[in-house]
Order: structure tokens, then C-alpha cells, then sequence
């Protein structure tokens, strides 16, 4: 059996499908699909190599081909490109090497017409050091109350205020000709913002407002665990900081004073028609805290990192799906899956191979609640693991000088067609190289190949919109079943789902029809051989 299924056997998946069902009991968001479009590698339409708003608008119709329900856009602002964009120098301004405003209105009309719902990017933990604020901070002492400047340690304040180190190595500190201190938690050109200062909250609520009234359906706000620090900015006493990351309690993430700013933003969503959502990049020592931020009567939802960093081990799969399940249960909201993003190695590559990464898929797009695709994931891309130093853009990388920062490596842009590079990326070259071999790999090669993992993707967001067992927590609960040593299986209402973790096949009953695999399965009906690291879907 492979992954081809025709509309007809579609339709007949379940006599009560339908498309986006239990959105009407609890927003559009709880079930959603949301496709993450790094710009500057998505595609590009003037030549220069680096991937723009015209070139994302022009290529919707993949998208909405795809099955997605909503796009997120990773920043596009007025920026130096310290760190991709991340270091926000104009927040209602559009970056010339992106457009400009009138391409980001038309990019939202256009998804808009396709049935497609935008989130953008905010970052409220920092500004740029060529932000406005930020200048004349470094020229006038006395406008420094934004930011956290603070006097150093040592008999001529030539030490950092504390210990802290930044995110992407080194110290969290830089001092200033004059001899005070700022910080940083990530690079120097991203000093960070001092939320007490009441400043700065009207300052972004003033910017969300900006792009909601352009028309975006959402904010994902980066760092949402980091604008509050903990009062004296205290020692950690400990080195290694970045691994302690969503493993610890940290003075400067996750605080509770954070849960304060996105109540207020939730009261500014909701305050718009529509639903408007907000989307928390937020690391948290346990399940139950990063619940903390879907409450209901704050932002809609956490990324998963538990999910995202789970090895292919299925104790611990289940571990975490249970977990994060029962997390957001407790306060009410869907949990959000993901796989892969802008961030981190792709998930085929930290798997080990393309039919694990295929497999874990299928798997993530089967639990209940919503989940992400990171661009190129649906076409089975690896991580570039040979790009040359010179090339490399990361900050990570710059800072610590070696391998440490891993980020380019998923970011290179996207085959689109053809054999040779850029692969239709665009009219020009691409900032980050592409492999050779890529070709096989691109839209064009893939589109209308049932063997591909393009296909396997769209005929599964299909096959998600179809069976009613499928999509948000509202849809039915999920009941895991008895099942050989390695092998997970779980039910839903009229579905089954099965993933085998074995570099072996493996036997057992039949749960049911079987509709969709990421490898052919052999069944008579009554007994199925599961291929060696697949997962099928199953209707019961």
C-alpha cells in the first residue's frame, strides 16, 4: 500500500467527514496547521539571492495545495540582520531587502483569498542596537531606563552586574564607553528590553495594534518567556547555561511576571473581531509551567519543545505526549506539536533517516490539537551539514567559533524546480548555498510522485480535514492500546494510529482499514506487517 489516496477514498475515510468541524466548538487555532515560512529562504522574486514578501505571496498556491490553515512569518522588519532579523531596529516598518508595507497588505489579501490566516513575529525581549530607543540610550545616560544598563562588579566596574551568559556564548554583558554595563541574553546588537518601564508596554501594544489592523490573524512572540528578569538580577552560579534552558528555573526566563504582559495582549486580541491569536515561543522547566501560558485568559499557544526534542524512542514518545496532554488539559488548551523550525537541526536529520522523519510526521500530525511544519519538511529536506565556515551567518556559530551554531544549516532556501541550483528559488543566487541533488527534492520533482514525501504530507492534511477522529482534543480523547515491544498505538474516535520504532518489520492484528503509511504495509485484514520505522493511520 503506499500513501496515494484518491479524493473518492478520501471522501469515504468516515460518512461524517468534514472540514474544520470542531473549530466551531473552540476557535480555529485548536486544530490548526500552521506552515512556518523562514522569508529569507522561502523564495525570492528580484534576484538578490535573499528570499522576500513577493516571493512568499507568489508561492501560496503551495501552501494552500498543501492543506495548511495559517502561515507564520518569521521577521521581515526594518533590522541590520544581526541575528536573521531578530533584532528589530523599526517594528511597523518593512525591511527593503524584504519590500516594503504595500507587499506585506498584499501578501495578507492574497493568503486571505486562499482561505489562508497570517501570524507574523514580534519580539518583545529585545530591540536592535540600531533601534531608536537604543541610540540615544547609548548617547544620553539618562534615557537608559528602557534597557538594562547597570553599573559592573570590581573596585572600577570593570566586571559584569552578574554571571549571566548569553544564549549564544559568551557573556551576557557589554559595557559602554562610559563604563556601564548592558545586557544581552542573546547577541551584543540585541540589548534587552526593560518590561518595568511602562514605556515599553505601550509601546508594543501600540505595535500589535499596527499589524492587526493591516489584517494579520496572530502574533508568534518570540521569547515570550524572557521580558521579565528576577528582581537583583541574582548569580546563577554555574556555567553552561544555555543547556539549562527548559530543564531549570533561570532569573532571567521565565518568570512569573511575564504572565502579567500576556494577559494584556490577550485583552488586545480579543478586543479585535475575529480570532486573533497569540502563539508563545516560550521555554519551560516543566509541562506545567509552559501550561502557564494558555491559560484561558492568556495567549492561545506554547510550542512544544518537549515534543520537538524527544529522541525516536518510544517510552519516552509516550512519556511527553502524556505529559504535554495532560498539561494543557489542565488549563483548557489544545496542545501544539512540532517537529522542526528555524532553530534547530531538521528532524529528518536528527532522527537519522527520511523514513523516521516521515514516520514522525504521520505521528505528530495525528495527535490531538494543533501543529507546525517548518518549510522544507514537507519535502523531506536534511540538514546541510557541509556548509563552508564563509559562508555561515548565525550569530551562534560567529560567537563561539566552531560548530556550536548549528542554525544555517536549516535555513538554506528551498528547491522549488529544476536540476541545478537555485533550484527556482529565484532569478539570482541564494545567501546560504544549496547541495547538489537537491533537484530530486524540490516541489516540481515531487508533485504528483504518491511515493513522495510532498504527497505523503498533503494526502495527510487531507485525510486530518476528513476524519472526524482527527484534529483538536474536542475531536475525542486519545486511548493508547496494547502493542508489541517498540511499537506505539494509540485510538481516537473511528482511528488508529501505529508507529513502529524497530530497524525491523513487525506483526500484529490488524487495528482497521489502513488509510495512509509512510511505507507499504502488508495486511490480509486481519493481521498487518508494519515496515521497520513507519507509522500508519487506520480507520475503525
Amino acid at each position: 500500500m503506499t500513501h496515494e489516496l484518491t479524493a473518492s477514498r478520501l471522501a469515504s475515510a468516515s460518512s461524517n467527514a468534514s472540514s474544520g468541524s470542531v473549530t466551531a466548538s473552540g476557535g480555529w487555532w485548536r486544530d490548526a496547521v500552521i506552515y512556518q515560512v523562514y522569508v529569507r529562504s522561502f523564495a525570492d522574486s528580484d534576484g538578490d539571492g535573499v528570499g522576500d514578501l513577493r516571493g512568499v505571496r507568489e508561492h501560496l498556491p503551495h501552501l494552500a495545495r498543501l492543506g495548511v490553515d495559517a502561515v507564520w512569518l518569521t521577521p521581515f522588519y526594518v533590522s541590520p540582520q544581526a541575528d536573521g532579523g531578530y533584532d528589530v531596529a523599526d517594528y511597523r516598518a518593512v525591511d527593503p531587502l524584504f519590500g516594503d508595507l504595500s507587499d506585506a497588505d498584499a501578501l495578507v489579501a492574497a493568503a486571505h483569498a486562499l482561505g489562508l490566516r497570517v501570524i507574523v513575529d514580534v519580539v518583545p525581549n529585545h530591540t536592535s542596537a540600531e533601534h531608536p530607543w537604543f541610540r540615544e540610550a547609548l548617547r544620553d545616560p539618562a534615557a537608559r531606563a528602557r534597557y538594562h544598563f547597570h553599573p559592573g562588579r570590581g573596585a572600577g566596574g570593570e566586571l559584569p552586574p552578574n554571571d549571566w551568559e548569553s544564549v549564544f556564548g559568551g557573556p551576557a554583558w557589554t559595557r559602554t564607553p562610559d563604563g556601564d554595563w548592558y545586557l544581552h541574553l542573546f547577541a551584543p546588537e540585541q540589548p534587552d528590553l526593560n518590561w518595568e518601564n511602562p514605556e515599553v508596554a505601550e509601546e508594543f501594544a501600540s505595535v500589535l495594534r499596527f499589524w492587526l489592523d493591516l489584517g494579520i490573524d496572530g502574533f508568534r512572540v518570540d521569547v515570550a518567556h524572557g521580558m521579565v528578569k528576577a528582581p537583583g538580577l541574582p548569580d546563577i552560579g554555574r556555567g553552561a547555561q544555555a543547556t539549562l534552558i527548559g530543564t531549570e528555573p533561570l532569573p532571567f526566563f521565565d518568570q512569573d511576571g511575564v504572565h502579567e504582559i500576556h494577559r494584556s495582549w490577550r485583552r488586545l486580541l480579543d478586543s479585535y473581531e475575529g480570532t486573533r491569536i497569540g502563539v508563545a515561543e516560550a521555554w519551560a522547566p516543566t509541562s506545567e509551567r509552559l501550561a502557564l501560558y494558555v491559560r484561558p485568559d492568556e495567549l492561545h499557544q506554547a510550542f512544544n519543545f518537549r515534543f520537538l526534542n524527544c529522541p525516536w524512542d518510544p517510552a519516552a514518545m509516550r512519556t511527553v505526549i502524556d505529559g504535554s496532554l495532560a498539561a494543557t488539559a489542565s488549563v483548557g488548551a489544545p496542545t501544539t506539536w512540532v517537529l522542526s523550525n528555524h532553530d534547530v537541526v531538521r528532524h529528518r536529520t536528527r532522527f537519522g533517516s527520511l523514513d523516521r522523519a516521515r514516520a514522525a510526521a504521520l505521528l505528530m500530525l495525528a495527535l490531538p490539537g494543533s501543529a507546525y511544519v517548518y518549510q522544507g519538511e514537507e519535502l523531506g529536506l536534511p540538514e546541510v551539514t557541509d556548509l563552508p565556515d564563509e559562508a555561515r551567518q548565525d550569530p551562534a556559530f560567529l560567537r563561539t567559533a566552531g560548530q556550536e551554531g548549528l542554525r544555517d544549516g536549516c535555513r538554506v532556501p528551498l528547491p522549488w524546480a529544476g536540476a541545478e541550483p537555485p533550484y527556482g528559488f529565484g532569478p539570482g543566487g541564494t545567501w546560504l548555498p544549496q547541495p547538489a541533488g537537491w533537484g530530486e527534492l524540490s516541489v516540481a520533482a515531487q508533485t504528483g510522485d504518491p511515493h513522495s514525501t510532498l504527497e505523503l504530507y498533503r494526502a495527510a492534511l487531507e485525510l486530518r480535514r476528513a476524519m472526524p477522529g482527527l484534529g483538536a482534543p474536542e475531536a475525542g480523547p486519545l486511548t493508547w492500546q496494547s502493542a508489541p515491544e517498540d511499537v506505539l498505538l494509540f485510538t481516537r474516535p473511528g482511528f488508529a494510529c501505529t508507529l513502529n520504532t524497530r530497524p525491523t518489520p513487525v506483526g500484529l492484528p490488524a487495528p482497521g482499514r489502513p488509510v495512509l503509511s509512510s511505507a507499504p504495509v502488508e495486511t490480509d485484514g486481519r493481521t498487518v506487517r508494519l515496515p521497520a520505522d513507519s507509522c500508519t493511520w487506520w480507520a475503525i
